[in-house]
């Protein structure tokens, strides 16, 4: 047992340290960190000034309130930036590997199929975690940088103080980063299909755009509490006070469930694959 968790352990180390040195990962996050500079930019370098509910939401309180930077960022990145860098690590996760031929040299490590499935999924949510979190703090730096901060005024119209809404971002970035563990375990049930990664992170990037599409749709309004996209920009009920908790229950619920069954129906595959590469 103690030698099973040490193998766990030191894959996992193995995973991140191979996750996080990589150029292209550091290439994604510096392209999800540049989302709030260049909206922030933009608005700076504007002469005009949105009127009160005009634009996106909260991007005419940005000029007013440079906090809101991270804010409107998260929301302009949500429908595809975020699902696009995501599903570049979640398609690469086993197709990546298979490809490169080191998938069968990790499974003779022992490493058995369902723990290699655990570590690559808890991967991909690191990378998120990082992601989101990154994307938030750069939109405070860059929105302090270049507009006034002070205290917050909510939805709900109550106002908070600055270190309350610096832990409302985090919230915001935790929320998102559960939003996106389901499609994260749709890529990898995906990942597991294909030696191909490219091929499994477009799989992964048409899922998430073909579950917004349905989403939109009224004719399909029976199914979209059960689309795993539906809950992502809720995070909205996080500038409420107090916090509204009934969407965020229903996301994590929802995400649970494709990760309970996507997750299966990976470990399946992988479980009856022959491994040749």
């Amino acid at each position: 047992m103690l030698f099973a968790k040490s193998v766990s352990l030191s894959l996992m180390l193995t995973e991140l340290q191979i996750m996080f040195t990589r150029r292209r990962t550091w290439a994604m996050l510096a392209a999800i960190a540049l989302i709030p500079i260049m909206l922030a930019l933009a608005v700076a370098l504007s002469s005009e000034r949105l009127a009160p509910g005009e634009g996106p939401p909260f991007l005419d309180r940005v000029t007013q309130n440079g906090l809101f930077t991270g804010f409107t960022a998260m929301l302009l990145a949500m429908p595809l930036f975020l699902p696009l860098t995501i599903s570049v690590v979640s398609g690469d996760t086993i197709a990546g590997e298979a490809g490169q031929g080191t998938l069968r040299y990790l499974l003779i490590a022992p490493v058995s199929r369902l723990r290699l499935l655990v570590v690559k999924y808890l991967g991909t949510i690191a990378f998120t975690l990082v992601g989101t979190f990154l994307l938030m703090l750069s939109g405070a730096l860059i929105g302090a940088l270049l507009f006034p901060v002070g205290p917050v005024t909510l939805l709900s119209g109550d106002v908070i103080g600055v270190g309350e809404a610096v832990g409302r971002m985090m919230l915001v970035a935790s929320y998102t980063t559960i939003s996106m563990t389901g499609m994260l375990a749709v890529g990898l049930f995906i990942s597991t299909l294909t030696t191909i990664p490219v091929g499994a992170m477009t799989g992964v990037l048409v899922t998430s755009g073909v579950s917004q599409i349905l989403d939109n749709l009224p004719q399909f309004e029976v199914i979209h509490t059960w689309l795993f996209t539906h809950y992502w920009l809720d995070f909205a009920d996080i500038l409420r006070q107090p916090i509204e908790l009934s969407s965020m229950g229903s996301n994590a619920l929802l995400q649970l469930g494709y990760v309970a069954v996507f997750g299966s129906l990976a470990y399946g595959r992988l479980a009856s694959k022959d491994i040749l590469s």
